[in-house]
């Protein structure tokens, strides 16, 4: 099978190239914008398709998702009633766009626990697995990728990103906007409670990676913990960096700064 060299750098400034594979009966068009803007953080989305049948009612809602963000639909009939077609049609393109060599991972949008094998077998073959999907997703699915990111976070990070400008009309006008963009809201809106940080894993991930007086870097720190997790995120938290959710927590954990090797400072972290 022809496979990239893994030492040897990508074309576009060494980014990974990814190939973005979208299970339409599984994920929902209003993750989108945040979901590829994440993928962006992990490499070039050289390709983008979206598995479904489209003729379904159900899935109209992709239209103009998938015309904004240039995302290819491949339509794909249901032949018979409770049989998942769909999923065949993304596992056998995957495993033909695996056999190209081109690709340096692969983007698995879907809560499906039947894509767990293809995530596996795409890591055996040398390939990065990010996974997306909803909390429900089945954990052998979540654990089979190399980092699954829960599109919940992403749907919470686009909403602070997007605040609209109150429309300008006259009063009454103004009034029921409020109201009904009020209500809108609303019946959008999950309840944001994020959870507390996991303290035994945060400090299992600081005694791996720390020195001899405890102290761990706080990026070493990060990589173990998602070797431990491959769902681990501090925005489940309720904090975009990982920085803040070890400062959220002063009675836990203590901190340090020190001058790196390459200029500016490190962060280390070590357990109370």
């Amino acid at each position: 099978m022809p496979s990239r060299d893994r030492n040897t750098p990508t074309p576009a400034e060494d980014a990974q190239h990814l190939a973005v594979l979208i299970d339409a009966d599984n994920a929902q068009p209003s993750v989108i914008e945040g979901l590829l803007a994440e993928v962006a953080k992990f490499g070039v989305a050289s390709v983008k398709r979206i598995y479904g049948d489209f003729t379904s009612q159900r899935l109209q809602g992709w239209k103009q998702a998938l015309l904004k963000h240039s995302i290819h639909p491949v339509q794909q009939f249901a032949y018979t009633t409770g049989k998942n077609a769909t999923d065949s049609s993304l596992i056998i393109d995957a495993m033909d766009l695996m056999y190209t060599g081109r690709f340096d991972g692969f983007c698995l949008v879907s809560s499906d626990s039947d894509f767990t094998r293809l995530a596996q077998r795409l890591r055996e073959a040398g390939l990065t697995v990010y996974g997306f999907g909803e909390r429900k997703t089945p954990d052998p699915f979540v654990q089979a990728c190399d980092k699954f990111t829960y599109v919940e976070v992403l749907r919470q990070d686009a909403g602070e990103a997007e605040k609209p400008e109150p429309a300008k009309s006259n009063a009454r006008g103004a009034k029921k906007a409020t109201k009904a963009t009020a209500s809108s809201a609303t019946a959008a809106e999950k309840p944001k409670q994020p959870q507390q940080a996991p303290r035994k894993l945060l400090n299992q991930a600081i005694e791996e990676a720390s020195d001899e007086e405890g102290w761990a870097q706080l990026g070493a720190v990060g990589s173990y913990l998602n070797k431990l997790r491959s769902d681990f995120d501090p925005r489940l938290f309720g904090h975009r960096k990982l920085s803040d959710l070890f400062k959220a927590y002063p009675k836990w954990f203590e901190f340090k700064e020190l001058a790196s090797p390459a200029g500016g400072k490190d962060l280390y972290v070590r357990a109370k």
